[in-house]
Formats: structure tokens, sequence, C-alpha cells
């Protein structure tokens, strides 16, 4: 290390040499205690050989401004000086405190020694100007060799210290910033990635996923609000004569004349091909046909379609709906659907006001429910299960577990009806514990795969839920992590904090959470860091989408590469095709879920399926293709 001595007289500079040439004399004990006494001692052991003191380097300066030299030079080579010496009074040029000053604005990290037997100035004085206090020190003159060799020792060891420090906090600053434009650059993905899966790529308005969306909210406010459906008459004709083209220059065209002439507020939807759909407020059922009807009057007019006259014309159908009433979302878009039919049904280019006498749909739902009360006793229900596969070896893993309604009257009746009348009812309580009951029973003839079954909004919001569900797995003599509950967003958007606890809960028991649907409710980095997850399910629309549509493809990208980044694993629904297992495999997706690899199967052969443990055999050409996967020659 260098020492830099500034002192005008020779005699002085002598006895610095002569000091630092026994520096490595018997004197290191009283080094390594004045060191310790100074700085403190953390990390040695009581009793350890004190460390030996450092190589000194010294640089002799007559004056004050060769010693200011000296230290620029130092600094601009790389080189600087730990520690200087500088006498008080040095005629005829500038005095040791202007010389600590100048030095001091040089290198703020160096340490200053004030040696002298008399001075003009107090040591608050010089103190002032080459400070900070901890790095400024004094010596009287005449000075004993060990009190030069031991500070000098004291203070170089701590500069060496001090520098180590810097550059880490420097790394380490360097290192915050760098995560800070990772984030940065991960949400500006996540809202890229947000407005492609919720806005139409031909007109940039919001599709059907952002429409039933803000649906849903306007069903859980007290607001009364109108739905319409909206399809263009004759569009078919324009797609038909003048191509596809013009047909998309005149979507883009109505899609402004809506927007311009919906009420204020309103929302403007495209919900695929020529359908579009408005969402807004209104008083009343009169009010709201009043709109819709200067709406249609809008859309009837002449439009110039790359050079050619068409006349436009649209028919609408609205739902009048009072908010408040947690009504289904699809359920209001059905109604309206079956006014814009009758609409169109009445001439086209007219409002048709929804009413009962429209849905046969409501006395079928009625008998539905009717019929679920008593499907139980009655024996109707069945559970299926559906292999989950790990993306790198395709082994079985897990079964979905998902329910079957074969009804005596109506025949096999689809999850998607029963289901949400179910929900609509308390009857999903008795259901879910029943499918519940099945799946945990059946599991126990498997030798270690999990199974893992869909838990309703209305289920996830039953009160004690964490201890009836650790009830039902204690009763059958089950580990909680051979059991993955699988929710939607939408169960856990309405109470967010509740939320939370009951999934933490739920984790802290070792129960595996699943969060169903990714991408088509409210997903954000806010809910997944929120929220104890273990997993995220990818709707079944990307995947499909992927060989499509590469907005699809994207948002399957991207999602996965999130829940990697988060260490979440990821599951791919609806995996129909070779080319979408190889695509996911690609990317990253854990495990795999879909008709390529087996449809819903009975209880008996999900057993076979999970001793064997691997899906298809060397008799047929998809147990050809998987045992290919397994051995890694495909792809």
């Amino acid at each position: 290390m260098r020492i830099l001595i500034v002192d005008d007289e020779p005699a002085m500079h002598d006895s610095y040499r002569r000091s630092f040439a026994g520096q490595r004399s018997d004197s290191g004990d009283a080094l390594g205690a004045m060191a310790a006494d100074l700085f403190g001692d953390d990390d040695g052991d009581e009793g350890d050989a004190p460390a030996a003191a450092p190589d000194f380097t010294l640089v002799h300066m007559l004056q004050g401004l060769d010693a200011v030299g000296q230290v620029e030079a130092a600094l601009a080579a790389g080189d600087p000086f730990s520690v200087a010496f500088i006498d008080v009074r040095m005629p005829p040029g500038i005095d040791g405190r202007e010389t600590a000053k100048r030095i001091r604005a040089l290198d703020p990290e160096i340490n200053l020694v004030i040696v002298t037997g008399f001075s003009d100035f107090s040591p608050i004085e010089i103190s002032k100007v080459a400070g900070p206090p901890d790095k400024i020190f004094y010596i009287a003159k005449p000075f004993e060799v060990a009190e030069i060799v031991q500070t000098a020792t004291a203070l170089a060891s701590r500069w060496a210290v001090d520098r180590e420090l810097a550059r880490a906090r420097t790394a380490l600053a360097e290192q915050i910033v760098q995560l800070e434009e990772q984030g940065a650059e991960l949400a500006a993905n996540e809202s890229r990635a947000i407005h492609i899966a919720t806005h139409d790529s031909l007109t940039d308005a919001p599709n059907r996923l952002a429409f039933v969306r803000a649906l849903a909210e306007r069903t859980r406010s007290e607001e009364m609000f109108a739905t319409a459906m909206i399809d263009l008459d004759r569009f078919k004709l324009v797609n038909d004569t003048l191509g596809h083209l013009a047909g998309d220059a005149l979507i883009r065209e109505i899609c402004g004349i809506l927007g311009r002439a919906a009420p204020e507020g309103a929302m403007v939807a495209r919900l695929g091909g020529d359908e579009f759909g408005i969402l807004f407020a209104t008083p009343g059922e009169d009010a709201a046909v009043m709109a819709c009807d200067r709406v249609i009057a809008a859309c009837s007019v002449s439009l110039q379609v790359f050079g050619n006259s068409v006349q436009a014309g649209a028919s609408a159908g609205v739902v009048v709906t009072q908010g408040g009433q947690g009504g289904d979302p699809n359920d209001v878009m059905r109604r309206a659907d079956l006014a814009l039919n009758d609409a169109k049904r009445g001439g086209r280019g007219i409002v048709r006001l929804f009413d009962e006498g429209m849905d046969e749909g409501i006395r079928f739902r009625r008998r539905v429910e009717s019929g679920l009360s008593q499907a139980i006793d009655k024996g109707e229900l069945s559970l299926v299960f559906q292999p989950i596969v790990s993306g790198a070896a395709i082994e079985v893993v897990g079964f979905e577990a998902l329910v079957r309604w074969n009804t005596r009257e109506y025949g096999p009746i689809s999850p998607a009806t029963f289901i949400p009348i179910a929900e609509e009812s308390n009857l999903i309580h008795e259901l879910g514990d029943w499918v519940l009951t099945q799946a945990l029973d059946v599991m126990k003839q498997w030798p270690g795969q999990y199974v893992s079954v869909n838990f309703s909004p209305r289920q996830f919001r039953r009160h004690n839920f964490v201890g009836h569900i650790m009830e039902s797995v204690l009763r059958a003599g089950i580990e909680p992590a051979r059991l993955q509950i699988e929710i939607t967003e939408t169960a856990i958007f309405d109470d967010a904090e509740r939320a939370a606890d009951t999934l933490y809960k739920l984790r802290q028991m070792g129960f595996r959470i699943a969060l169903d649907d990714f991408g088509t409710g409210y997903s954000s980095l806010y809910n997944i860091r929120k929220f104890a997850l273990d997993c995220l399910k990818i709707d079944k629309s990307f995947i499909d989408g992927m060989g499509r549509e590469r907005e699809s493809a994207a948002i399957v990208h991207s999602i996965i590469h999130l829940g990697r980044a988060l260490g979440l694993g990821i599951i791919a629904e609806g995996v129909e095709t070779e080319v979408q297992v190889q695509a996911l495999r690609l990317a990253g997706a854990s495990h795999l879920q879909g008709y390529f690899f087996s449809r819903p199967v009975t209880a008996d052969l999900a057993a076979e399926m999970a001793a064997t443990r691997f899906i298809g055999g060397e008799d047929d050409t998809d147990g050809d293709l998987l045992s290919s996967m397994r051995t890694g020659t495909q792809g």
C-alpha cells in the first residue's frame, strides 16, 4: 500500500524511512492490538495470531503543492494513496491545512494524519475543510516509531476494507438496477400479453374475453345495466362479392360507428365475425331500447369500401339486468343472443328486447335443477379421470377427476350445463362433497399419483372450507400432498384477502394448489405473487389457437416463462396433436393433459394407467409415438 509523506524538513523524512524500515519487527502484536482497538475485530477469534503488517511504499514530498499533484497523478494511474502524513507548517508554499483540504477534494477516501508540534490552526478548523472526522487523525511531534507504524497499519487496513465494501455496494447496486429493469420488462410483457388476450386484432376493440369479464363485474355491482348483441345484416354478401379484405374494412368502419353512437361510458366489443356487444348502464328497459335504436340507426349508412358503395345495416337484441344478484355472464349473453335471433327473424334492422317467452332454456334449466337434486340418490352420477403427464418423461403423475351425469329422462347432460346450475343453487356443495369423497376413494388404488379436483367459487367461499377439506383427506387416509385443489381466479377475486389466507393455510397443510384456466380470468402478476400456488393451468383455448394464431402462441410462451421464473409448474390443458406436444415441451411446459394422451377414463382404467405409469403400448401407433418421446427419439 502507498503512503504519502508531506513535510518540509528532510530530517523528518529520514525518521519516517527508519520507522517503516522496521515494520516487520516483533511489533506485530502491538499493531494488531491497535487495529482491533481502533476498528474492532469481529471476524477473529480470541487467541488467533495477529495479521502481519502490510508492505508500505513511501512517497516523499517537501511541499504541499507537490503532494497535491502526486495525489492527482496517483488517482489518474489507478494507484491511489491509502494514508497521507502531513506537516502543518511548511513555508514558503501552502500550509498543511490547505494541503489537506485540496487532497481531500481530490480523494474523498484517503486517510489524512496531521503531524505537527505547533499549529496556527486547531484540529476542529482543519477537520472542517479536510473532514469527514472519521478520515482525519492527529499525531504530535516528536512522534514514536511504533505510533507512526501502528497508525499507518490500522488506517491502511481500514482503507482496504472500505474500498472492498464500496466495490460490493457498487456490484449490489448494479444487480438491483438489473432486477428493476427485468421487473419493468416483465411488467411490460405482461401488459402487452394482457392487451393481446383481451383485444381484437382487427379493430383493437375489446374482445369476447374482455366483454365477459366486464359483464361479470356488472353483475356484481348494484347498478341496472343493458347487454346488447349486434349482428351486421347481409355481411356474408359483402365477403362473397367483394372479398374478405373488404369485409374486414367494413368491420372496422362499423366498429368505429358503434363506438361513436353507443351511450356515454358504454363498452363496445367485437365478439367475433360480424358480431358486436355493447354494455352500458340504463335506468330501465325503455331507455335501453331507445339507446339501441339510435345505435342501429347509425349503422344504417352507405359506406365506401375499396371504392365500392356498401349499404350497411345491423340488428340488435338487448336484455336489461339488475346488478348485485351474481348472475351468470354467459346466461346474460345467451338471453341477449335469443333477442338478437328474434330481431333477425323479424325482418332485420330492428331491436328486440328479451322476454322470458323467448327462452325455452329457462324451463329446461329448472327441470335440470330438479333432477340434479336427486341424481346422487338415483346413482346417476359418476367420475372419470383424465391423466396428467410430465412434460419430460411423458409419465402419468396425476389425474383430474371429472364428474358425469347420465339422466334417465334426457340421457347424458354436459357438465357445462349442470355445473353452472348447481353453482347458482346450494346443490354445488352436495355435488362437490360427493366428487371429493369418490375421488379420494378411487385414488387409494394408485401407487402414488395425485388427484386434481375442481372447486367452484361458491365451494371455495364455504364456511370452514379448509377444515372441511382436511377432514375429508383424514377420513380417507390420504396424504394432503396427493390432493390438488383446482380453482379459477373468479373464485378468489371477490375477496382477495380472505382467499389469500385460505390458500396459505391449505399450502401449509400440504395440499397442492393449481390456478385453472389461467389467462382467461383476472390474471396478473399481483395475483400470482399474492396467492400461494403450485402451478398454473393454461386454458385449452390458447392451446387450440397455437397453430393458427401468433397471439395465442405468444401468450402460451409468456405464461410458461412467467411460471418458470416464479418457480411454478405449468400444466397445458387440451393437448390434442403431436405438434402441440412438441411445441409445449420445447417451450418448457412441465405437465401436459389432453386427448392426445387419453380421454377421461373410468376408475378401473385409471388404476391400470397409474400402475404402469405410462400411456400406450407396443401394439398401437400412439403407444409407439409416446414411447419414442420418452426415450428422446422425437423432437
